[in-house]
C-alpha cells in the first residue's frame, strides 16, 4: 500500500517536467519507503533502475552490464560506466529516468562513476534529456560526507529530497483493523516508518504482533534494532552501551558518564554520530522566559523501534533466548507497556494540532477557518522540559501567541489536578498561554468539563477525536 508522499511525488515531478537534464539526490533512513516512492514516481514513464552492490568497481560494472544485457541492451561484457550510461540514455528524444539506488556504493570505490555521470549529463543536456535519481539509505554519509567525496560534481545536483517518517495520521489508513488505541501502540513501537509497518498484522492484537513478529527468533524484527546500528556504525559495543543506557532512562551526559565509565569527550563524539543518523536526539526545551527552570543536556532515542529493541530485547536478551515469547512479553513488557506508549502519546497529540493547523492554512479566508478547532495557526512546535515538570506541547504562532498542552495516556481519567499541574509548569516557564489543550485517552473529570465551559481558552480533546 502506497500512503502519503504527495509532496515528495510533486517534488520529483516538478524536476521531471523541467527542460533539460536534472540530477536529484533522494535519501532517507532504511525502511522509510524510498523504493516505494520511486516505483510510484516512475509509473508510466521510461526509466532504468539499478541497485548498487557493495563490491569493487570492476564487479559493479560487470553486474550492471549483465542486468542491462538481460534487458536487451547491447553492451560488451567489460563495459565501463560511460558505456553503460550512454547505452541506457539511447537515442530517444523523450525524457528518460535513470535511478541508481544505494549510489554511495559506486562513489565510495572511486571517482570514475561520478565523472562518467556528469559527462553524460552534459552531453545529453538538451538533445536527449535525462533525469538522474541518486538514492541512498546512508543518511549520515549523504548529509556529512557526500559533497566532500564527489567534489565539483556536487555543483551538478539539481535538488535534494529527504524522505522522512510518515505522521501518525496515516496509521489508521494502513491498519484499518486496529482500534485507535492499537494504532497508537503500534506507532510507539514502530514509529512512522512504513517499511516496518508491513511486519504487523491488524487482524492480531498488538500483544500478539509483538510476540509473533518481534519476540520470535524467526521474525525479521527480532534482530532489527541491533542491525540498524551495526550497518551504519563501527565499534558497536560502545554504541550499544550508550543506547541501552539511554533506553533505561539515563538521559543526561553526567548519567551516561557515571554509568558507562567512558570519558565525557568520548561520549559526546558517539552521541554526535548517533544524532547524525537520527537514532537519538538532543532535546532542546522550547525557548520561553523561564530559562532558569529549564533542564539542559537531555538525550533521547528518537528512533521508536531502536528504543523499543534496546529497552526490552537487548536488556533482557538472556531471558529472551531461554523463555517462551509469550512468557517474556508477560514478564518484561506487559507491566510497563502502557507507560512506554504514553511517552509517545504527546507526538500523536502534536500531530493532531499540526493537522488542524494545516486545515486552517488551506482554508484561510473562508468559513472553514472560522470553524477550526485552533484559535491560531502555530508555526513552531516543541515541549518545555523544566526542573520540576514538563509541558508536553508548546506551540507558537508568528505573533508570539502561545498554546500549551498536556497529554494523558496512562490514567483512566484526566482530572482537575492535571490541569493545575500544567498551570504550575506554565508559571515555572514564565508563559501566559493564549490557549490550553488537554488530551486524554480516557475521560475527563466533571470539574474539568465545567472549567472548559467557563474558560473558552481551555479545550478538552478526547480519544475519539484523535
Amino acid at each position: 500500500m502506497f500512503l502519503g508522499r504527495l509532496e515528495e511525488l510533486n517534488y520529483l515531478d516538478n524536476y521531471f517536467k523541467k527542460a533539460g537534464s536534472q540530477m536529484v539526490v533522494l535519501y532517507g533512513r532504511k525502511h522509510m519507503g524510498k523504493t516505494a516512492l520511486i516505483k510510484k514516481f516512475v509509473e508510466s514513464k521510461d526509466y532504468s533502475y539499478y541497485l548498487a552492490r557493495t563490491c569493487s568497481e570492476k564487479e559493479q560494472q560487470f553486474e550492471w552490464t549483465n542486468e542491462l544485457m538481460d534487458q536487451g541492451f547491447e553492451l560488451e561484457s567489460d563495459a565501463d560506466y560511460s558505456e553503460i550510461l550512454k547505452s541506457i540514455t539511447g537515442v530517444e528524444s523523450r525524457k528518460k529516468i535513470i535511478v541508481i539506488d544505494e549510489f554511495q556504493n559506486l562513489v565510495r570505490t572511486g571517482e570514475s562513476f561520478m565523472n562518467a555521470l556528469i559527462n553524460v549529463l552534459h552531453e545529453q543536456w538538451n538533445s536527449q534529456p535525462v533525469m538522474i535519481i541518486l538514492s541512498s539509505s546512508s543518511l549520515g554519509w549523504v548529509e556529512n560526507s557526500m559533497v566532500t567525496k564527489i567534489g565539483k560534481a556536487a555543483y551538478e545536483i539539481s535538488g535534494f529530497l529527504k524522505v522522512k517518517e510518515l505522521s501518525f495520521s496515516y496509521m489508521r489508513e494502513y491498519f484499518p483493523g486496529f482500534t485507535r488505541q492499537q494504532c497508537i501502540e503500534a506507532y510507539a513501537v514502530l514509529g512512522g516508518v512504513p517499511g516496518l509497518w508491513k511486519y504487523f498484522d491488524d487482524s492480531l492484537s498488538i500483544k500478539e504482533n509483538i510476540i509473533k513478529n518481534i519476540l520470535s527468533p524467526e521474525a525479521y524484527l527480532y534482530q532489527e534494532g541491533g542491525r540498524q546500528v551495526s550497518e551504519e556504525l563501527r565499534e558497536t559495543s560502545v554504541y550499544h552501551t550508550i543506547l541501552t543506557t539511554i533506553a533505561a532512562g539515563k538521559y543526561k551526559l553526567n548519567d551516561l558518564y557515571a554509568h558507562t565509565g567512558f570519558s565525557r569527550a568520548k561520549i559526546s563524539v558517539y552521541l554526535k554520530n548517533l544524532m547524525e543518523l537520527e537514532i537519538i536526539e538532543k532535546v532542546n526545551s522550547f525557548e520561553l522566559e523561564g530559562k532558569d527552570n529549564t533542564q539542559k543536556g537531555i538525550y533521547r532515542i528518537c528512533n521508536h523501534y531502536i528504543n523499543f529493541w534496546f529497552k526490552f530485547l537487548y536488556r533482557n536478551c538472556s531471558s529472551l533466548a531461554m523463555a517462551n515469547s509469550e512468557d517474556f512479553f508477560t514478564e518484561y513488557i506487559e507491566p510497563v507497556f502502557k507507560r512506554y506508549v504514553a511517552s509517545y502519546f504527546n507526538k500523536v497529540c502534536i500531530n493532531y494540532i499540526q493537522e488542524q493547523a494545516k486545515l486552517m492554512s488551506e482554508a484561510a479566508g473562508n468559513t472553514l477557518a472560522q470553524s477550526s478547532k485552533l484559535p491560531f495557526i502555530p508555526k513552531k512546535y516543541g515541549e518545555w522540559i523544566g526542573k520540576s515538570g514538563i509541558i508536553d506541547i508548546v506551540a507558537e504562532d508568528e505573533n508570539n501567541q502561545i498554546l500549551i498542552g498536556a497529554c494523558n495516556f496512562e490514567k483512566p481519567i484526566m482530572d482537575y489536578e492535571d490541569y493545575e499541574w500544567l498551570i504550575f509548569c506554565a508559571k515555572q516557564a514564565k508563559v501566559e498561554p493564549a490557549s490550553i489543550y488537554l488530551f486524554s485517552e480516557g475521560r475527563f473529570d466533571e470539574k474539568l468539563y465545567l472549567e472548559s465551559k467557563v474558560k473558552k481558552s481551555l479545550h478538552l480533546v478526547d480519544f475519539k477525536e484523535l
